[in-house]
This record gives structure tokens, C-alpha cells and sequence, in this order.
């Protein structure tokens, strides 16, 4: 029965300690003290901005997803691969906006039930659309972030805060900007062999 002593949970178990629960450390909203020559209200407001678009980019991921599984149609494979792409490089936006709220000292939004509470980009049908409406609503999504960002961008300069506008503008304005411009060329109805 040497085994089940050890199941306890003492030291040299190989069994986990499971259904632990843990305090909140930290709460979402707040910031913990890191040497960054940031006031605070610079810091808090970077950390306010930067979940909203941690928020609406995690949404614009998510749309990338599903109509990439979703796609139809003549250009199918073009489109398919092109969404999947898209939303490769969305995921990699979120992890750099992600780390650089918690490098301010605050809390990712990170839940998707919390995201959901934050973004401001529409919800869309639970079924597929047509391919031009999800394309529109990419677009649409796009557009958000764009808004939210160059306004965020402009804000946090004058806080002093080059960090996170070096990321808005350098990293997501310029990626949602691309991929705006791929998306929307799918849009044009132009004829493929004459002219």
C-alpha cells in the first residue's frame, strides 16, 4: 500500500495535484508596478486601448477560421488558402499585442467569453453566407481595428508611450492594411479572360 500514501499528494508523488484553485493576483483593469519610465496613466490607458484591439483582432482571427472552412466557389482554393494565411498572421498579432499589455504591467483579455464582452465587431450569422458577405464582413472587421488603431496610435504617442505606437502602426495597422487590400481585391467583378 506504499503506493496509495503517496497519492496524497506527497513530495515524490507521480501523481497531480488536481482541482487546485488559486487567488486572483492580479485583477483585469489594473497594473502592477514595472520600471518602464511610463506613468501610470500612460501605462493603464496603453493597457485599456490595446485590449480593445486585442479584443476585435482575437474576433477578425476567429472570422478568418471559419470562412476559410467555410469558403465556396470558383476561386475556393485561392480563397481557402489566402483566409488561412490571414489568419495566421492575425494569431501572431495577438500574441504581440497580448504581450505587450502584460509587458505594461496589465492583464490580457484573454477568455473568449471576456473578448466577446469587449469587441465591438458584429456578430455574424452562425451558418454560411455567401462568399461576398463574408468577405465584407472581413472588410468590415478590418475597418474597426483600423479606426480603433489609428486613434489609439495618435493617443498614446502624446502619452509618451513609443512602444505601443511602434506596435499599432509598425505591426497591426500595416497588416490589417495588406490584408484589406488582398481581401477587397477578391470584391472587384472584373472578367478573368477578355477584357
Amino acid at each position: 500500500m506504499a503506493s496509495e500514501s503517496n497519492e496524497s499528494g506527497n513530495a515524490g508523488s507521480s501523481q497531480p495535484r488536481l482541482h487546485q484553485k488559486g487567488a486572483v493576483i492580479q485583477e483585469f483593469g489594473t497594473l502592477k508596478l514595472v520600471p518602464l519610465a511610463l506613468s501610470h496613466d500612460a501605462r493603464m490607458y496603453s493597457c485599456e486601448r490595446l485590449n480593445k484591439v486585442l479584443a476585435d483582432t482575437r474576433i477578425l482571427h476567429a472570422f478568418y477560421k471559419k470562412y476559410h472552412w467555410l469558403m465556396r466557389g470558383a476561386t475556393f482554393y485561392q480563397l481557402h488558402l489566402l483566409l488561412d494565411k490571414h489568419a495566421g498572421e492575425q494569431l501572431s498579432l495577438i500574441d504581440q499585442i497580448a504581450e505587450r499589455v502584460q509587458t505594461l504591467g496589465g492583464i490580457a483579455v484573454g477568455d473568449p467569453r471576456h473578448v466577446a464582452e469587449i469587441t465591438t465587431i458584429p456578430r455574424p450569422p452562425d451558418g454560411a453566407e455567401e462568399v461576398p458577405g463574408m468577405l465584407s464582413r472581413l472588410l468590415e472587421a478590418h475597418e474597426t481595428i483600423l479606426a480603433e488603431c489609428h486613434d489609439a496610435a495618435a493617443r498614446v504617442q502624446e502619452m509618451g508611450d513609443d512602444g505601443t505606437n511602434d506596435l499599432l502602426v509598425s505591426d497591426v495597422i500595416r497588416v490589417n492594411e495588406l490584408e484589406s487590400w488582398f481581401v477587397g481585391e477578391h470584391l472587384v467583378d472584373t472578367p478573368l479572360v477578355r477584357a
